[in-house]
């Protein structure tokens, strides 16, 4: 581990809903890793940005196709049904039922179907599942609750003396909110002592809900935000500076070389190998960290840029730091074993297009670049050259780097 010293020495509804508006939103991504998880409506300083990073990574929701969540927007039972799918792994506790008002061909009709056989989700009188109708807050805690089987442990009436409006709580909803209370699924903003039970829940809001279902049966890393409804005092927050010139040490496990091109500029995510500790034993960067940033032309060579920490438990803060600038080169001739060169390697998307170029291996082209780029358009820029020059990155010793600015670290 390395401490701070050191570092600076060196330098009656179980109703419940999805996360989009419109018949068909994107709910849910095919492959989590591959998810959305910026969108240009949610900044870093939004109250439920972390949630929604958070379940977007997870491809639990996703955005739209215009690189929007939409936070605000309402969610209809239909689309919580299908996101409780993907949130939820649990067998089934009783038979599906067929609703008089889902047909077979409505696009969420076997997500509707599951999300009721595994106790999340039931319908009204007349057999009706009502798949349009926009889902109250209180019914999306009384869905995860009665879902995740949670019961209220005090007495729910003291429980529920909490909130200042709970006397607007339906009465059927007062035990399952009392229990999801205990386990801290509420969140409530921008008053945590207003649970407002029967205003439309947004998509921001149902993502806040289903992450702190999820942080409840151990799922994923708890988040820091003022809002989570926890009954307990918690404990202050204080906050550590990590001073400029601290080494921040990191590891990159996708490949033991990195090439690119003098010019390019390309994304990069590093991780931190060791903790981060104060004189006390105090972590203030756990190991695992996410680092992230880009490679830039520097000097006639390639620097990284750092850009962003996001912390092991989700917090995230901009971060200003960089490493040395790398000036090894590797040069490409044509007639060169391509094979031997991408072993073990990344490509920038114009180092990718100029080993294609000069060695005449189209297959170069299909292979994943950094940031997933495209190179086709780039292979022209090298056509007709015998050698190229590419900067040879080694991440796991290169990309140390130094913080360029005190940064603040909160701990709780």
């Amino acid at each position: 581990m390395l401490t701070l010293n050191r570092l600076q020495s060196k330098t009656a509804l179980l109703m419940a809903l999805s996360v989009s508006a419109g018949s068909i939103a994107p709910l849910m991504t095919p492959a989590p890793s591959l998810a959305q998880t910026r969108f240009s409506d949610v900044s870093s300083s939004y109250w439920a940005s972390q949630f929604i990073q958070q379940l977007s990574q997870r491809g639990v929701i996703a955005g739209f196709p215009d690189g929007t969540f939409r936070p605000e927007e309402p969610v209809t039972r239909a689309q919580f049904a299908a996101m409780i799918n993907k949130a939820f792994s649990k067998s089934a506790q009783r038979q599906p039922i067929n609703f008089n008002d889902v047909s077979s061909n409505y696009w969420a009709y076997g997500a509707i179907r599951q999300a009721y056989s595994i106790g999340f989700l039931s319908g009204y009188p007349g057999n009706v599942f009502r798949p349009n109708q926009n889902i109250p807050r209180e019914q999306v805690l009384v869905s995860l609750a009665n879902g995740l089987e949670y019961a209220p442990a005090s007495n729910t009436e003291s429980t529920l003396q909490y909130y200042n409006d709970s006397f607007n709580i339906s009465g059927y909803a007062r035990s399952p909110i009392a229990a999801a209370t205990e386990r801290e699924i509420v969140v409530n903003y921008p008053n945590v002592k207003f649970l407002n039970p029967t205003v439309t829940a947004t998509r921001a809001q149902v993502a806040a809900f289903i992450y702190q279902a999820l942080v409840s049966t151990n799922q994923v890393a708890a988040i820091n935000s003022p809002y989570i409804v926890a009954q307990t005092t918690p404990p202050p927050i204080t906050t550590v500076t990590i001073p400029q010139g601290t080494i921040i040490p990191i590891k990159y496990e996708q490949a033991e070389k990195i090439l690119v091109t003098k010019e390019e500029t390309a994304p990069l995510t590093l991780t931190t190998s060791q903790n981060v500790i104060t004189q006390d034993g105090t972590v203030v960067i756990p190991a695992g960290s996410q680092v992230i940033g880009e490679l830039r032309p520097a000097q006639g060579g390639s620097q990284f840029v750092a850009q962003r920490l996001v912390l092991t438990n989700g917090q995230e803060y901009n971060l200003s730091a960089s490493s040395s600038v790398i000036t090894k080169v590797e040069t490409v001739r044509k007639g060169s074993n391509t094979g031997s060169i991408i072993r073990n390697t990344v490509l920038g998307a114009g180092a990718a297009a100029a080993v294609s170029a000069v060695t005449g291996d189209r297959a170069v082209a299909t292979e994943e670049v950094l940031g997933g780029a495209g190179i086709g358009a780039l292979i022209g820029l090298f056509f007709g050259k015998s050698s190229v020059d590419l900067i040879a990155i080694e991440p796991n010793t290169d990309l140390e780097m130094t913080i360029n600015e005190n940064l603040l670290i909160s701990l709780q």
